[in-house]
C-alpha cells in the first residue's frame, strides 16, 4: 500500500468508533500505521455516498432471529476491549476471516445505576440543562461498553479498527430519571453489502423493570476494497444549506472534555499526532457530541417520547465555527462555513407519522 498522502480536513469520515475507548500509545499507533492497516478510509469525500442517510431499525425482522443470551455481571471495562482490537489489527496478529453474519447472541447487564456527578459533567460539556432527567444520548454512554464487548468478539463480521460510525437513531419511549437503574441488552443485525464495504446495525436497548424505555441503533461501516470502488455523489447536487439560527465556536477543549465524560479517548479526537496518523490534520469532534449538542439546542422543544435520527457527514475539525439550523417539521443540521453538512438529523414525536 502506498504511503498516505498529506491529511486533509475535507475527508468525510466521522470517526473510528463511537463510545468509550482507551488512550492508545504513540508506539502502538505508529506500529499500527507502519503495518499498512489503513483506517483513514483513504480519500473518501462524502459519507453520504458511503451509507444510507438513516439507520435501519429492523425490529420486526430481529424478532424472528433466535439469539442466545449471555448475561454479564457488570458493564465491561472498555480499555481491555480496545487493546484487543488494536492487537488484532497489528501485522501477524490480525487478518482472521470474518463471519458472514452477525453473531447470534445478545449480551445483557442488569442494574446499572446513574452516577449523578457523571451526568452533571456530561450535561455541562454537551450544553444540556442540569436536571434529573437523562438526555437522550446519555444511555448511549452508559451502555456502550456492552456493545463494544459484542463488536470486539472474534466472530463479529466487521473489524473494529477502521470502522466508521455513519448513523445513529435513538428512541426515547418515556422520560428516564437519574434515580432509576437500567438494564442494557445489545445485539447486531442487518449486515448488508455496500459499494465500499459492509454495514451493520448495533442495537442497544435500555429497560427499567422489564419495560423498554430507550433504544439506540448505531450503523457502522467497515470499509473493504471492492473492484472499481463505490460511486460518489456529485457535490453540485447538494441542496443549499439552510439559514443558521445559531453559530457555535467549537474549541479544541471540546475533544478532551467530551473524552472525559464519555470515556472515548480515541486520539483522533484529543491528539494532533493521533489525528494525523489516521488521516486528519487536526483532531475532530466526537460525532455523538455533535448530536448531543444539537439536542441540547432543541431541548425546550423535545416531547416526552420521540425518535431522533442523524447521519454523520463531514468530520468537524477542532477548532471550528459551525452553523446550527432547525425547522418546525423536526429537521436539523450542522454545517460548516461553506455550507457543507457535518450532521443531518430528524426529530419526530413517537407515535406520530414522519413528516
Amino acid at each position: 500500500m502506498a504511503d498516505p498522502k498529506e491529511p486533509s480536513d475535507d475527508l468525510t469520515v466521522d470517526e473510528l468508533i463511537e463510545g468509550p475507548t482507551r488512550v492508545i500509545s504513540k508506539g502502538d499507533l505508529a506500529a499500527l500505521h507502519a503495518g499498512n492497516h489503513d483506517v483513514s478510509l483513504e480519500s473518501t469525500t462524502d459519507l453520504s455516498a458511503l451509507a444510507d442517510d438513516r439507520t435501519h431499525d429492523l425490529t420486526a425482522s430481529a424478532a424472528r432471529v433466535v439469539r442466545s443470551r449471555v448475561e454479564l455481571a457488570q458493564v465491561p471495562a472498555p480499555g481491555a476491549l480496545y487493546r484487543r482490537a488494536l492487537l488484532g489489527a497489528l501485522p501477524g496478529l490480525g487478518g482472521r476471516r470474518r463471519a458472514p453474519q452477525p453473531p447470534s447472541v445478545e449480551l445483557t447487564v442488569t442494574g446499572v445505576p446513574v452516577d449523578r456527578s457523571h451526568l452533571a459533567a456530561y450535561d455541562r460539556v454537551c450544553g444540556f440543562r442540569l436536571t434529573d432527567r437523562l438526555p437522550a444520548t446519555f444511555p448511549h454512554i452508559m451502555g456502550f461498553p456492552l456493545a463494544l464487548r459484542l463488536m470486539t468478539a472474534p466472530d463479529f463480521p466487521i473489524p473494529l479498527t477502521g470502522v466508521v460510525h455513519v448513523g445513529n437513531r435513538i428512541t426515547v419511549h418515556r422520560p428516564i430519571s437519574a434515580d432509576e437503574t437500567l438494564d442494557f441488552t445489545t445485539y447486531a443485525e442487518n449486515l448488508r453489502p455496500h459499494d465500499r464495504g459492509r454495514q451493520v446495525d448495533v442495537v442497544l436497548v435500555g429497560s427499567v423493570g422489564g419495560e423498554e424505555v430507550w433504544r439506540g441503533v448505531s450503523t457502522y461501516l467497515g470499509k473493504e476494497r471492492t473492484p472499481g470502488g463505490g460511486e460518489r455523489r456529485d457535490r453540485a447536487e447538494r441542496a443549499p444549506a439552510p439559514a443558521a439560527s445559531a453559530r457555535w465556536r467549537v474549541e479544541p477543549s471540546v475533544g478532551t472534555a467530551y473524552a472525559r465524560v464519555s470515556g472515548d479517548h480515541n486520539p483522533i479526537h484529543t491528539s494532533r499526532l493521533g489525528a494525523r496518523l489516521f488521516g486528519f490534520r487536526r483532531p475532530i469532534a466526537h460525532g455523538m457530541w455533535s448530536k448531543a449538542r444539537c439536542l441540547a439546542a432543541l431541548e425546550p422543544r423535545l416531547p416526552d417520547a420521540y425518535t431522533v435520527d442523524v447521519a454523520f457527514k463531514l468530520p468537524l475539525p477542532l477548532p471550528s465555527t459551525v452553523g446550527f439550523s432547525s425547522t418546525p417539521t423536526g429537521d436539523f443540521a450542522l454545517h460548516d462555513s461553506h455550507g457543507r453538512p457535518h450532521l443531518l438529523g430528524t426529530l419526530r414525536e413517537e407515535g406520530r407519522a414522519a413528516s
